[in-house]
Order: C-alpha cells, then sequence, then structure tokens
C-alpha cells in the first residue's frame, strides 16, 4: 500500500509549531533558572546521581510497559515503540497543560486514534484500567508507609492523619469507579447528559454528531472492561509492570539523598512520592507541575524528619530528573510524531517524482 500523498497545509505544521511555542512559553513565563539548577546539581555525587537518572528511565518505561500490556486483548495494534512515543509526548502535554492527571491520558487516546491503531473507547479503556490499578498501588504504598513508619518511631499525628485520609479518599474513588465502568445503564445516562449540556453550548449544531460517536465510544469502553473482567491474566502482568515503575520512581529520590550524603528511610521516600502521586492525580484543572510539588516536597520531607535545607536541594534534584528531563525528552517525541509524517511523505513524493518517465 502507496503512503499517502503530502498535503502541505497549515494542519501539516500545527502540532510541531504549537510544541515549539509550548516550548518557549513554558520557559519564558516560568522564569526558569536553568544556570541555577546545573549550579545545584554540581554538588551531588555524579555516580549516584546518574543512576538516579536512569531510574527514572525506566521508570517511564516499565509504566509503558504496563500499559501496552493492557492494549493487547483489546486488539489495539501498537509497537513497543509507538508506545514510548506516545507515553513520552503524554508527559510533555502533562507538563504544558493544566489539570495535567487527564491531559497525557487523552493525548495518548487521540494518538492511537490518529494513527489508526484503535479506537478511541478501547484506547480510553486501556487507561482508565491503568490509572484504577495505579490507584489501587497507590493505596498499598500508603499503607506500607505508614506501617515503617510506625516500626521506624518516626512522624507526626499531622503525617499519619494524612496518611489515613488520602489512603481511604483513594480506596473510595477506585472502588466507585470500578462498579460505576461495569454499569453499561450508568455510562450511557452520563454520556446523554453531557450530550445535551454540549448541544445547549452548541446551540444543537452538533447534537447528532457528537450523540452518535459519545455512543460509539461507550460501547467500545464497556466492551473492553468486560474484555479485561474474562482476561485478568493481562491485569495482572499489568501490575508487575507498575510495580517495576513504581520501584524505579522511588529509588529516584532515594538515590538523590544518598547522591548528596544524607540517606533517608525508605518510609519518608515512599510517603512522600505516593502522596504527591495522589494529588497529582486529581483532575482539578490547575497545573502542578512548578512550584507547588516543589513546596509541597520539601514541606512533606522536613515534616517526617528532614532538614529543612536538605529537603528543598533534594527537591530540586529530584524534579530535575521528574520534570525537567522528561519535559525536554517529551519535546523531542512531539516534534518526532508531529514531524516525521511529513518528512517520509515529502521523500516519498519526490522518490516517486524522481522515477516516473518525463
Amino acid at each position: 500500500m502507496e503512503p499517502p500523498k503530502p498535503k502541505f497545509t497549515y494542519k501539516t505544521v500545527l502540532f510541531p509549531l504549537l510544541g515549539l511555542a509550548g516550548f518557549f512559553i513554558y520557559i519564558y513565563f516560568f522564569q526558569v533558572d536553568i544556570i541555577g539548577i546545573i549550579t545545584t546539581a554540581q554538588t551531588a555525587n555524579p555516580l549516584l546521581f546518574g543512576l538516579a537518572v536512569a531510574c527514572g528511565l525506566l521508570e517511564v518505561f516499565f509504566f509503558t510497559l504496563s500499559w501496552r500490556v493492557l492494549t493487547t486483548p483489546l486488539d489495539i495494534k501498537m509497537t513497543l515503540k509507538k508506545a514510548c512515543l506516545y507515553v513520552w509526548y503524554g508527559i510533555y502535554v502533562d507538563i504544558l497543560i493544566p489539570a495535567e492527571s487527564i491531559s497525557g491520558e487523552i493525548t495518548r487516546a487521540y494518538l492511537l486514534t490518529r494513527d489508526r491503531c484503535g479506537s478511541f473507547g478501547k484506547a480510553m479503556a486501556s487507561l482508565f484500567t491503568q490509572r484504577l490499578l495505579g490507584m489501587a498501588l497507590n493505596v498499598a504504598a500508603l499503607v506500607v508507609g505508614i506501617a515503617l513508619l510506625v516500626f521506624e518511631g518516626q512522624g507526626s499525628g499531622f503525617v499519619f492523619n494524612l496518611i489515613i485520609f488520602v489512603a481511604t479518599a483513594i480506596a473510595l474513588i477506585t472502588a466507585a469507579s470500578t462498579v460505576f465502568v461495569f454499569k453499561k445503564n450508568w455510562l450511557l445516562k452520563t454520556i446523554e447528559w453531557i450530550v445535551r449540556v454540549i448541544d445547549k453550548l452548541s446551540r444543537g449544531r452538533w447534537k447528532l454528531n457528537l450523540k452518535e460517536k459519545a455512543l460509539e465510544i461507550t460501547n467500545h469502553f464497556h466492551e473492553s472492561m468486560i474484555e479485561y473482567k474474562r482476561n485478568p491474566r493481562s491485569l495482572a502482568k499489568s501490575m508487575i509492570y507498575l510495580v517495576g515503575s513504581w520501584f524505579f520512581s522511588l529509588s529516584v529520590p532515594y538515590l538523590v539523598f544518598q547522591a548528596l550524603g544524607h540517606p533517608v528511610p525508605w518510609s519518608v521516600i515512599l510517603i512522600t512520592s505516593a502522596i504527591i502521586l495522589t494529588i497529582k492525580s486529581i483532575p482539578v484543572g490547575i497545573p502542578f507541575e512548578v512550584g507547588i510539588p516543589e513546596a509541597a516536597m520539601t514541606t512533606l520531607f522536613f515534616a517526617m524528619g528532614v532538614d529543612v535545607a536538605l529537603s528543598a536541594t533534594a527537591t530540586i534534584l529530584t524534579r530535575i530528573i521528574t520534570m525537567w528531563f522528561r519535559f525536554f525528552i517529551g519535546f523531542v517525541a512531539q516534534q518526532y510524531l508531529e514531524l516525521k509524517p511529513a518528512i517520509v511523505n515529502d521523500t516519498y513524493d519526490k522518490t516517486k517524482n524522481e522515477l516516473t518517465p518525463t
């Protein structure tokens, strides 16, 4: 099958230009002191810090494997290379756009649909299921963390109460979400309500098309969730990869403290990471990538007995790995995915013209 002929319109370069614009606006708006960040990083043991960087990359890789396993029983045709690129693209969008807890997932579902790897409903089912597994793992991490704190005799009443509250909230939301997605009538009623709201806002212009699309997506989503129920093996494999991703995620701040010459207990790392990830996973519509995580991490480290200056330094170095490195890699993935189709089609067109007799 011949690749499609290139059509160079404004849409051809829209996403690459948006990516470049977002990159420079982000740097300018938050007044990033890149030199200051580099200077701070130079105080750490380079070998241990490099190992922390490697753990950060492995965290994303295992997270990608966890997602890809969930797409297999749904007959979504996606190579490991594409899955990695989609995840990095989603991370880039997560950092740029407010409500980062859902923007990256919607981006991945859109890319799957755009590249004809699978339907939007199936893609959202795989992403939603991975989120549920992640929330369950979050609860387990918090329970283990509080048990370690009790055993080590650390922490305060505020920390214990916060952990119990967060763990209970996640458990209730996970249970409610699991019940909801298997009730097709509830899903359809929710979709119909959303369509009615959009219909009022659009004054009836999108009603028919939106309703048909919404019903199609809902059916695919529900059928995919039933398929997971019939195929629990894929859920188990995905959870194993998620545990690996979590291990490497926790290893990043742990190795950062080691690189600074001030190791801290695993319980402190476990609880801080679980609470930060939980807060970030709530789709409240605010940017949670610059400023707020740093303040929250520093406060939690300090509340669990770590020196405030050490907490701030470790937080900065951790965020270099978990935010800035990922931001740059995600930017490269975004540019690659958006520019490659135009480059490939252009090359094909030129080759075809050269071989065509005049």
